[in-house]
């Protein structure tokens, strides 16, 4: 397909106009015209880089890309190795930060609750990017400990009150720990993000709302993929999603 398609198709369906966002989303370097393996991932990291270049990509998605707002804006040092080594091989690359988070379908937080089997009621916070929801049934925190780390791979660090029984959660993938207060406020039993602050963990104890620290990795690792997924087979393009490894 075309690379000005895609563009074009992927700004109109993730709406990218309506985001104040950190990062400037769609095509951030630009490559070759004809588009037929797309890579997919988290983060437009080297690794990353060097395996689309591995798999002969033609354009690799990502959910974080460059160009972050406050950044020194130089094309130096680690930025400059990685769009040198993108232009070298004419691959294109498109990022889409906020506006992939919280699509009503293929969105991190709407891919994140169909992992750990959330019922979304609702949303909260800055252009609305937290989730408000429910647990069909409500289960012990230990339990639902244990689902996050079953369904994500990965230990959650959690803070609470392990044999509290929770129904309402609220979630927001990611770095979202500035939307703990306002999860309290809106009745939750729990709130997931990503990561968490020193702040976070006395917030918890003092509300008694749980906190559940789930990876930022770990939370966005499902957006980008269904979204490669959809893009594979609405347009008859070749997908790979690529997860590289982090703790985080």
């Amino acid at each position: 397909m075309h690379r000005e398609a895609l563009e074009n198709h992927l700004n109109q369906l993730l709406d990218i106009t309506r985001f104040h966002d950190y990062c400037p989303n769609g095509l951030q370097v630009e490559g070759r015209h004809e588009i037929g393996t797309l890579i997919s991932g988290v983060t437009a990291s080297l690794d990353l880089l060097e395996a689309a270049v591995a798999t002969k990509a033609d354009a690799i998605l990502v959910h974080h890309g460059y160009f972050w707002r406050g950044e020194d804006t130089r094309i130096t040092g680690m930025k400059g190795r990685r769009i040198g080594l993108l232009m070298k091989h004419d691959i294109n690359l498109f990022a889409y930060h906020l506006p992939l988070d919280s699509h009503p379908q293929f969105g991190n937080n709407v891919q994140l609750a169909k992992k750990l089997g959330l019922i979304e009621v609702g949303h909260f916070g800055d252009q609305d990017m937290a989730v408000l929801g429910r647990l069909a049934q409500p289960i012990s925190l230990e339990v639902f400990k244990e689902k996050i780390s079953r369904s994500l791979l990965r230990k959650p660090m959690v803070i609470g009150d392990m044999s509290k029984s929770i129904r309402q959660v609220a979630w927001c993938t990611g770095a979202a720990q500035s939307y703990f207060e306002a999860a309290i406020a809106q009745g939750a039993d729990a709130y997931i993000t990503g990561e968490i602050s020193e702040q976070s963990v006395h917030a918890a104890r003092e509300s008694g709302v749980a906190y559940i620290a789930a990876g930022h990795h770990a939370t966005e690792r499902y957006g980008v993929q269904a979204l490669g997924d959809y893009i594979a087979q609405k347009f008859g393009i070749r997908h790979q999603f690529i997860d590289i490894e982090n703790p985080v």
